[in-house]
């Protein structure tokens, strides 16, 4: 298998065409459908939206109207790379997410999964973010071609369990990357070159989550690509799956093979897409019911465990849906309790800070205030925090109360400020001039009591 990582090497020919088919399932315990497909001549895209009660259905379905304009004929756009559309796709479906969490923050929190594979006749560009997966079986052999984006495939990567630890680990299903309109995320980017007989699978973690490699394989085996995803479908459910499981299925058969019997030519959308796109038909229940038009199922939710032992990530222990739970954008944190008390110093230097800064402030405040019946300028503000003065006497000057009139007296006895002590002083020579002779208010006092 021929394996490239930028797309340079465009075969210019479409030798081979897709035969392609898509089943979306509900599954047998969620209540709504949060996955979304889309296949076409050329174009097979799976989505799994996150978010529980942020409509995680919403997110996936916004990332197929946006995916689903790649499904045109390569020669529609000679100049433009095979990758580099697929990245332009994502993150335009990044974006669009995000404008709808901007018009609608009550679908904050809300992002999708994104696994497609963009067909130019020879080879498929893939692009992958998220936990769907894409598998490659040829010659009787299945090989994975996405690296899942999850907590669970970093402890595999350091070695600390094993990929079928992996499947039963209390903790599979949070992912690192997601399209969610906030956090940029790289896609993984790459082609494969495909040749005659070869079968694509794409899938939600509801599938390959409860399948093994080796039980996909014998499902891949034989059939048609349609027969191939209801197979799917049903054994991911009969093995307990709990989640919704969509499947796409595509084979690559020579450009000049003719239409197999019931083989339909025209783009197939499933799940929360569908039926986004168009209202459920009366009557209709039971597994796979329309699946070519989108699961429309109605079991009553059964809540999950929610794990309260995850280190380094915000789960609550409330039994809450899990998926509003499952996208954690960050990779696992490590001393936590050290970032802990980092910050918690960093927050006491804050308010120090403030604090001394208020403090200096006071301190160039200067009002004209009244002590023992005296005129005296007071360092600070005419404030008290907690029972404690923010101002202390400054200077003591020799103009009495009661020399002055009534409404100068109140003045001061209220506390005239100035910020710098020329003004205070200023104020305080013009009341020195103000206030009455001494000779007069003894005279005054005199003649009264007289």
């Amino acid at each position: 298998m021929t394996e490239t990582t930028d797309g340079t090497t465009a075969s210019s020919a479409a030798t081979l065409r897709l035969r392609f088919a898509a089943v979306s399932d509900v599954g047998r315990v969620r209540k709504d459908n949060q996955d979304s497909g889309y296949v076409g001549p050329w174009l097979l895209a799976v989505c799994d939206g996150v978010g529980g009660a942020a409509r995680g259905d919403i997110a996936s379905a916004t990332a197929i109207s946006q995916l689903r304009s790649l499904d045109v004929p390569p020669s529609e756009e000679p100049d433009v790379e095979l990758l580099d559309r697929v990245a332009a796709a994502l993150h335009r479906a990044h974006d669009r997410i995000g404008e709808l969490v901007d018009e609608d923050p009550a679908l904050s929190g809300t992002s999708t999964t994104a696994t497609i594979a963009l067909f130019d006749g020879s080879r498929v560009g893939l692009g992958h973010v998220g936990d769907s997966r894409a598998y490659l079986f040829r010659h009787g052999e299945i090989t994975q071609l996405t690296a899942d984006h999850t907590f669970v495939q970093t402890l595999i990567d350091e070695g600390r369990i094993t990929a079928e630890d992996a499947r039963v680990h209390p903790h599979r299903n949070l992912i690192l990357k997601a399209l969610d309109g906030v956090h940029e995320a790289e896609p993984d980017l790459f082609v494969i070159e495909l040749v005659p007989g070869d079968r694509l699978l794409l899938c939600s973690d509801g599938a390959s989550g409860v399948l093994s490699d080796g039980r996909l394989a014998d499902v891949l085996r034989s059939g048609s690509p349609e027969y191939a995803a209801v197979e799917l479908v049903r054994a991911s459910l009969e093995a307990g799956s709990s989640d919704n499981v969509t499947c796409l299925v595509a084979d690559a058969v020579t450009a000049d093979t003719p239409p197999g019997p019931g083989e339909s030519l025209e783009p197939l959308v499933v799940g929360a897409a569908a039926e986004r796109r168009q209202q459920r038909r009366p009557g209709m229940g039971g597994l796979f019911r329309g699946h070519r038009s989108g699961d429309t199922g109605e079991l009553e939710p059964v809540l999950d465990d929610i794990p309260d032992d995850l280190p380094g990530y915000p789960i609550a222990a409330d039994p809450i849906d899990p998926e509003e739970a499952r996208y954690a954008p960050r990779p696992p944190r490590r001393f936590v309790w050290l970032k802990r008390i980092l910050a918690t110093l960093v927050v006491v230097g804050l308010v120090w800070i403030g604090v001394a800064w208020a403090w200096s402030w006071t301190q160039d405040q200067y009002y004209v205030g009244e002590q023992d019946g005296s005129v005296t300028i007071f360092r600070g503000i005419n404030s008290e925090v907690g029972g404690l003065s923010l101002s202390s006497a400054y200077e003591t000057s020799d103009v009495s109360l009661d020399r002055l009139s009534e409404i100068e007296a109140d003045r001061v006895r209220e506390g005239i400020a100035y910020d710098n002590l020329a003004d205070a002083e200023a104020k305080v020579q013009d009341l020195a001039a103000r206030q009455a002779p001494l000779e007069t208010t003894t005279g005054t006092t005199t003649g009264t009591t007289g």
